[in-house]
């Protein structure tokens, strides 16, 4: 209970401060206010850092689907509790999309009804196409997993685990925002399509699929050795 706890606050707080850049002081808003996309990218990477220190000894600070498919195929986890994280990891997600939502509800103007969603096409960030999205979610997810696995392996001191995962985020980040808005989560792009509906939800089995593709990988290559040999 107390893990499952940890994932909920953890993805609950991932999406309200890390959705919450985009909205409150993205793009969309007056020039004065904007932190642009390295403010939006720094505030999800902030909110891993955060959560990796605050509750990674709890549960390891997954806070995203994708993550526990990976650690699950490398061995790391049991499928019991990869129910469980992604159960709450989701819940976390949605709730923490709902407070955006309520907060923002009580904008007077200026507010387009957005809530950070991901997507991709004409009219969304660069304009992408789906191939292109496609391919950014599952290498970004990839790359995020190799390290997220790399720095928390047992021949690895742990210290600075969360401030390399939560960089390694920021980094994705200020690449993919405008290809995507970034997910490499699951949780993260359900949660804030459920409020927005229409292309958000069209759009979101791209970011099931591609994300868990990338983690999938990415504990293949953990759980076979290929990076690091004897325990996982």
């Amino acid at each position: 209970m107390q893990k499952a706890i940890a994932e909920f606050i953890g993805t609950f707080t991932l999406v309200l401060f890390g959705c919450g850049a985009a909205v409150v002081a993205g793009p969309a808003i007056a020039a004065a206010n904007t932190v642009g996309v390295l403010g939006i990218a720094f505030s999800f990477g902030l909110a891993i850092v955060a959560m990796a220190y605050a509750i990674g000894p709890i549960s390891g600070c997954h806070v995203n689907p994708a993550v526990s498919l990976g650690a699950l195929v490398a061995g790391r986890m049991s499928v019991g509790d990869f129910i469980t994280y992604v159960i709450a990891q989701v819940l976390g997600a949605i709730v923490g999309a709902l407070v955006l939502y309520l907060i923002m509800k009580g904008k007077a103007e200026g507010w387009d009804g957005g809530m950070g969603t991901n997507g991709w096409g004409p009219g969304y960030g660069g304009g992408y196409n789906v191939t292109s999205a496609f391919l950014f979610e599952v290498v970004a997810t990839f790359i995020f997993l190799v390290v997220i696995l790399g720095v928390t392996h047992k021949l690895v001191t742990h210290a600075f685990a969360g401030l390399a995962i939560g960089l390694t985020l920021t980094m994705i980040h200020i690449v993919g925002i405008n290809i995507t808005g970034t997910s490499v989560n699951p949780a993260r792009s359900l949660g804030p399509a459920l409020f927005v509906g229409g292309a958000a939800l069209s759009q979101l089995w791209l970011f099931i699929v591609a994300p868990f593709i990338g983690a999938a990988i990415a504990g293949f290559v953990y759980r076979a050795g290929i990076l690091y040999n004897g325990e996982h």
